[in-house]
Parts: structure tokens; C-alpha cells; sequence
């Protein structure tokens, strides 16, 4: 489980990894593809190679 914020709906929930449905690993770290609750899709961009501070979302 994780805590996203949604760019669709705005609301911080957690996200459940039954929501993951996509995992890429990228020169710029793991971009990680799920869905929100509010049925919007959501990308972050996570691992030790993705940029420092808090994970970045992405454009979904």
C-alpha cells in the first residue's frame, strides 16, 4: 500500500497494489502506472534513480 495524492480528484488516499497495473523501469527510475479510486489513471516516478526529494508525479 501507498499514499498518493490524485491529480484528477485531489484527494490523498491510499492507494491499494491491487491498483498497479504497470511497473517500467526507465533510465530515470521506476515509473510506476496505477489507478485512483476516483477511476483516473496516475503515474509516479520512484526508485533509487528518480530524482531526490519526494517521488514525482507524473503527467497521467
Amino acid at each position: 500500500m501507498f499514499v498518493h495524492t490524485c491529480t484528477a480528484c485531489e484527494r490523498r488516499q491510499l492507494m491499494s497494489t491491487s491498483q498497479i497495473h504497470e511497473l517500467v523501469n526507465t533510465d530515470h527510475g521506476i515509473e510506476m502506472h496505477f489507478t485512483c479510486w476516483c477511476g483516473a489513471p496516475q503515474a509516479l516516478l520512484t526508485g533509487s534513480k528518480a530524482p531526490q526529494g519526494a517521488k514525482q508525479v507524473l503527467a497521467a
